[in-house]
């Protein structure tokens, strides 16, 4: 179970955070058609190394970059590659940052140029799912209250939802206990405390829920093809609500 938090942790925390969430504005302002996965790569890079902290995913698990960049339907885990961004992709950002030992976790979900209505109202649901989530959030919690707010959101949005891919808690490792699912029963579950900190994260589709393998090992698809959304924001648990850590 992630432990709660000191002061001191909580402090690095909140600077990885803002800087986490300042590489992502950068590649969100930067994501246009003609642009590469890997284009995006270096850029984060580069963002990450005049702002301070350390990438987290690099390593973990053998990961071989410091980002993952998923397009359409790759759905999670992806290594950036060379293939041009087109008009109408969307395109998911997953980042993380270490700084002076502690990590966060957060991912955004982007256009490129115009998108169609199913587009949108996958963004705008995804986004929304982990609105509801946060808002939840609290001392005495159960991960099942968070679990039903987000699936709620995601079933009035028709989207479907991944179910082998969770939120977690996170905070001295980048994945520790307890899963926080998209999906479940409210009054249920481990109950979270002030201080703790989490990562909630809705991963969503238009198509099926069904996700599938690729030989490189990490790349997640849809089964069916259609595209895929993420939204991802590291929080910290207080005795009234959440603190946004992944924020600028």
């Amino acid at each position: 179970m992630t432990r709660v938090k000191t002061a001191e942790e909580i402090a690095a925390l909140r600077e990885s955070g803002r800087i986490l969430a300042r590489v992502l504005q950068r590649l969100q302002q930067e994501t246009r058609p003609g642009m590469t996965p890997q284009d995006m790569s270096r850029l984060a890079s580069e963002e990450l190394k005049k702002l301070g902290g350390e990438p987290a995913f690099k390593g973990f698990h053998g990961y071989p970059d410091i980002i993952c960049i998923s397009v359409n339907d790759q759905v999670q885990h992806s290594i950036p590659n060379n293939r041009p961004f087109e008009e109408g992709d969307v395109v998911n950002y997953d980042f993380g940052v270490r700084v002076r030992g502690m990590i966060t976790d957060s991912g955004i979900t982007v256009g490129v140029g115009k998108l169609g209505q199913g587009e949108q109202r996958l963004l705008e649901g995804t986004e929304a799912a982990l609105a509801a989530g946060i808002a939840v959030v609290r001392d005495g919690c159960r991960v099942g209250d968070i679990s039903a707010a987000i699936e709620a959101v995601l079933q009035r949005y028709r989207l479907g939802i991944v179910r082998e891919l969770v939120g977690h808690g996170v905070g001295h490792e980048l994945h520790e206990a307890p899963n926080i699912p998209n999906y479940g029963k409210a009054g249920t579950g481990p109950v979270l405390k002030a201080g703790m900190t989490v990562a909630l994260e809705p991963i969503t589709t238009l198509g099926a829920e069904a996700i599938m393998g690729d030989p490189d090992g990490w790349t997640l698809w849809t089964v069916d093809g259609s595209k895929s959304a993420q939204f991802e924001h590291t929080i910290l648990v207080t005795e009234t609500g959440a603190e946004i850590l992944t924020t600028a």
